[in-house]
């Protein structure tokens, strides 16, 4: 029995399977300190593991597209987490950094096929405003992840050491691939015809990098999730080293920041129906540039208690939470027939900007949160300026 389209129920599983990424980046962010010490590595090859996973998510979302718009997307999804849940269990008993680095990318391959994939069944069933409301209501769910891996993190670092960590992701992933097999049903209506090559794929990616509108919405949402990332991969060193948090305290404050996405994706899936993409994803982007600009401010008036920090980012993610699923809305509706290549090429940008962050934080980043606050001011002021200038392209 598979479930129908339409349903709660699908809704739900596409958002457990798409919250395999976010617990695998945030579940083990309390433990990085600790990471660097048990494998004698310095800040800058600890970040790596982190940019490493990005860079082999960017990396895996541009085949898993193009692959499932021929094969179907079930498949894929399946394949996907059978590589997932190898990779995880040589991370789990890894016993330096450079195996820790080079396995982080593998298992990153994997995971990269259930968001992409995720996102073009959305596409499959759904258009415009009412795949905007679905991903926004996936996102609602999803953000309940992010919430509570750090928590979690924390508290198996402290009980169990960080290996413990990849154990609990090896469990979750097993789950989540016995429900798809089980209740996953194949969205996909007409697959890709002609043979696949690799010039038939450089074909399909040109089609949607020549169109504008999807371009504009790119723009946007790579400037919002740079800015995300700038606090992913900065906020356990700037938080446990700056403010002396522990790794359960930091994993609860850390939470608690991610309470703002929720409730921005769940506010976007209340008025996006009513407002439209474009409205949502404006008044999305201003709040991104007030609680960036908030944050630098926080930072230039040296208000001493984290609380200042994480209401800034709190207030950024909130505004991410309306901006992130209508722009990928946007930039996928007009590709029904290549949904799957439209989602690579999104997750792609996403993931491989987000990589370029981290390695950039993890370069600057000391004691001061300057690296960390004066990128996401940046990047939420830029979102906006971005939303205003390509209103136009994005409604062509």
């Amino acid at each position: 029995m598979t479930l129908r389209p339409g349903t709660f129920a699908l809704t739900l599983l596409l958002s457990l399977l798409t919250a395999l990424g976010p617990l695998t980046m945030d579940m083990y962010l309390p433990s990085l300190p600790a990471i660097g010490q048990a494998l004698d590595a310095s800040t800058v090859q600890v970040q790596l593991t982190i940019s490493s996973y990005l860079i082999g998510f960017a990396v895996g979302q541009i085949f898993y597209g193009p692959v499932s718009d021929r094969l179907g997307r079930r498949p894929v999804i399946l394949a996907a987490l059978v590589l997932y849940v190898a990779a995880t269990i040589v991370c789990a008993v890894a016993q330096s950094i450079h195996v820790l680095i080079a396995v982080r990318f593998v298992q990153a391959l994997g995971g990269a096929g259930c968001i992409v994939l995720a996102r073009a069944a959305v596409r499959d069933l759904y258009s415009g405003v009412r795949a905007g409301r679905e991903l926004s209501l996936m996102g609602s769910i999803t953000a309940f992840a992010p919430i509570v891996a750090p928590a979690i993190g924390g508290a198996l670092q402290d009980a169990f050491g960080w290996h413990a960590t990849f154990y609990v992701l090896v469990v979750f992933a097993l789950v989540s691939g016995a429900l798809a097999a089980r209740f996953l049903p194949e969205t996909l209506r007409q697959r890709a015809s002609g043979p696949f090559s690799f010039t038939a794929m450089g074909a399909l990616y040109r089609s949607v990098l020549t169109h504008w509108g999807f371009l504009a919405n790119l723009g946007v949402l790579v400037a919002s999730f740079i800015g995300l990332f700038a606090w992913i991969s900065g906020a356990p060193f700037v938080m446990q080293g700056r403010y002396g948090l522990t790794p359960v305290v930091f994993g609860a404050i850390y939470a608690a920041g991610a309470v703002g996405y929720m409730v921005g994706a769940y506010g976007a899936s209340r008025i996006v129906m009513r407002l439209g993409l474009d409205r949502t994803v404006g008044i999305g982007s201003a709040i991104m540039a007030f609680g960036g600009l908030a944050m630098a401010a926080a930072i230039a008036l040296k208000l001493a208690h984290v609380g200042w920090l994480v209401g800034a980012m709190t207030i950024y993610l909130a505004g991410m939470g309306l901006v992130l699923p209508q722009t990928q809305a946007g930039a996928l509706t007009p590709f029904p027939d290549r949904a799957g290549t439209a989602s690579s090429l999104l997750g792609f940008a996403q993931q491989s900007s987000a990589a370029v962050t981290a390695a950039l934080i993890g370069l600057y980043l000391g004691r001061s949160a300057w690296p960390v606050a004066g990128t996401i001011a940046t990047v939420g002021c830029l979102a906006f300026l971005l939303w205003a200038l390509t209103r136009r392209a994005r409604s062509a």
